[in-house]
């Protein structure tokens, strides 16, 4: 429905030939693609009122004239009363409790139905096993507490469950539930969690949750794993929540309400969620935060715009031309418009055994997965008591990692006598991106008296750098950008980093988690090519360390939520 508002007139099929590395429209009429295709997709679109705007034609700006044309016309009044008009079209109706232009519920219920059948039929088209895997899924969309749900197989109900239908996050799970037993492998993913405003992973009851052990567990079957890198920002933490971690402020965009009645970003964020988890097991017996990671786009134009060069933006009237993401083409301050904070978004990896719907899906419920901001890093990890360096040369690595631990997502095995946890890593560049600064190594614990901390570890970085005696974290690697030319070179960093890793602060009588980050060198973020294209001074920031993030390892010497 936003989608369609704010300019988009694609379809499923768009999406999945984007995907496969085809060209299609952007909803402000100029040609997109991704120079390498992805290997697998879900369309998720909005459950509420699927499909409606464009079969009614609501009488908003983008049906009375294309995008395109206000945008070549290069007049900033018109294209500015045209953005005011299109935002309050969706806001006047969606959001404020008047009058919804999309029909009545007797009116959408077939509409919606043609919809979702359009949905599966796309899904079920571009699935070529063994080559490229499209999923079939669309997004619940209650306030704030957005989820993506996604089906393994091509046994789906017959329509979406929407927020329309309830917009209590446990009726969802309830809902997912019954489909599961009833052999629908469905999952569901949160989704920008950083826009929660502390609803996503509370650390109590709130609002209509009552938090049961039986609750808990329904949530962690039905949501293994979520979403931290998308178009709105990071939900990996937050600067007030990570103080003592330097690469905290990574594409955040702040609420309005982020401070105030929720006292901030508190219960809105992936690592303090994974941290609560602990806490909830030592207090509760159950965590419902054993989750996994992963990064996705949230672009509403078909399509993923993850590429910082090549950035298409997600609504095409907030943020479909650099001008528009800029300001410049309009009569408004840059800071009225979402399209000047938001970003590239991020994508999606598992490590599976092959490219199908159901070897992914696996992935995806145990959690060996890993997010990205936007680039092709691959990451290993691996946790187990009796690694050794050898393995990291060897041609069996991967077969060693599995058969001496556990990977990404996992829980320890059981600690022999006096051993440490180690951890075998390593990650390589991704070809068409910028070289790696180093791997670090993220660890939460509880202390006796059951409260959660964290830090971060610097466990190997590139060029031979020294180590700062007080933080412990390496020298800055530096930066090759040249901001006025949007460029860079790849004259510092390295293709490859490895380590066998033991945690040197472990206690065994502590609950802890451990996951990995990998950052990139320094590279001209979005907003930096926006502006060499307008001729513009660029905004901070003009660069960005682009990086990937690993599903964590857990270690539960009780075996209290194993």
């Amino acid at each position: 429905m936003d989608a369609f508002i704010f300019g988009v007139r694609a379809l499923p099929d768009d999406a999945y030939r984007f995907a496969k590395g085809g060209a299609i429209e952007h909803g402000a009429g100029y040609p997109i693609s991704l120079s390498q295709p992805l290997d697998f997709l879900a369309v998720t679109d909005h459950a509420e009122y699927l499909g409606t705007a464009r079969a009614l034609q609501p009488d908003v700006p983008t049906v009375k004239r294309p995008l395109r044309d206000v945008l070549l016309e290069g007049n900033r009044y018109e294209m500015t009363r045209y953005w005011t008009d299109s935002v309050l079209a969706l806001t006047n109706h969606a959001f404020t409790g008047g009058d919804v232009p999309f029909g009545d519920l007797e009116t959408n219920r077939p509409i919606e139905a043609d919809a979702w059948r359009e949905t599966i039929a796309a899904a079920e088209r571009h699935n070529d096993p063994g080559t490229f895997t499209a999923f079939i899924g669309y997004e619940w969309s209650s306030w704030g507490i957005h989820r993506n749900v996604v089906y393994g197989g091509s046994a789906v109900p017959d329509r979406p469950y929407s927020s329309i239908d309830s917009d209590r996050p446990e009726d969802l799970w309830t809902a997912l539930k019954a489909q599961r037993d009833a052999g629908q492998a469905v999952i569901a993913i949160p989704h920008n969690m950083n826009e929660s405003s502390g609803r996503m992973y509370p650390d109590e009851a709130i609002e209509s949750l009552a938090w049961t052990e039986e609750e808990a567990m329904r949530r962690r079957e039905i949501e293994p794993v979520s979403e931290i890198f998308q178009v709105k920002g990071s939900s990996e933490t937050h600067p007030t929540l990570s103080p003592n971690d330097p690469w905290a402020d990574f594409e955040i965009v702040e609420r309005a309400d982020d401070v105030g009645s929720t006292g901030g970003p508190s219960g809105s964020f992936s690592r303090e969620a994974l941290r609560t988890g602990l806490e909830l097991a030592m207090k509760e017996g159950w965590n419902p935060y054993v989750q996994g990671v992963i990064g996705s786009s949230d672009g509403h134009n078909a399509s993923s715009p993850v590429e910082e060069n090549k950035h298409h933006g997600k609504l095409p009237v907030l943020d479909g031309s650099a001008g528009i993401r800029s300001g410049e083409a309009l009569l408004l301050p840059s800071s009225a418009t979402p399209g000047a904070t938001w970003g590239g978004g991020g994508l999606a990896a598992v490590w599976a055994e092959e490219n199908t719907r159901a070897a992914i899906f696996a992935a995806l419920e145990r959690r060996e997965t890993f997010a990205t901001s936007g680039p092709r890093i691959q990451v290993r990890f691996f946790g187990g008591w009796s690694y050794e360096e050898a393995a990291l040369r060897s041609a069996d690595a991967v077969e060693i990692g599995y058969r001496d631990g556990v990977p990404m997502g996992g829980y320890l095995r059981d600690r022999p006598a006096s051993a440490s946890p180690q951890f075998l890593i390593w990650a390589d560049r991704d070809p068409a991106s910028g070289n790696l600064d180093r791997i670090q190594v993220i660890k939460g614990w509880l202390d006796v008296d059951g409260m959660s901390h964290e830090r971060v570890y610097d466990v190997v970085a590139a060029d031979d750098r020294a180590r700062d005696p007080e933080t412990g974290f390496f020298e800055s690697i530096g930066s090759t950008v040249d901001v006025a030319n949007a460029t860079y070179t790849n004259s510092i960093g390295a293709t490859h980093l490895e380590a066998l890793w033991t945690d040197p602060d472990f206690e065994p009588d502590q609950d802890a988690f451990y996951y990995v980050r990998v950052l990139e060198i320094p590279t001209p973020r979005m907003s930096t090519f926006d502006a060499k294209a307008l001729g513009i001074e660029a905004p901070q920031p003009a660069t960005l360390m682009e990086r990937a993030t690993t599903s964590a390892i857990w270690y539960d010497p009780r075996k209290r939520s194993r």
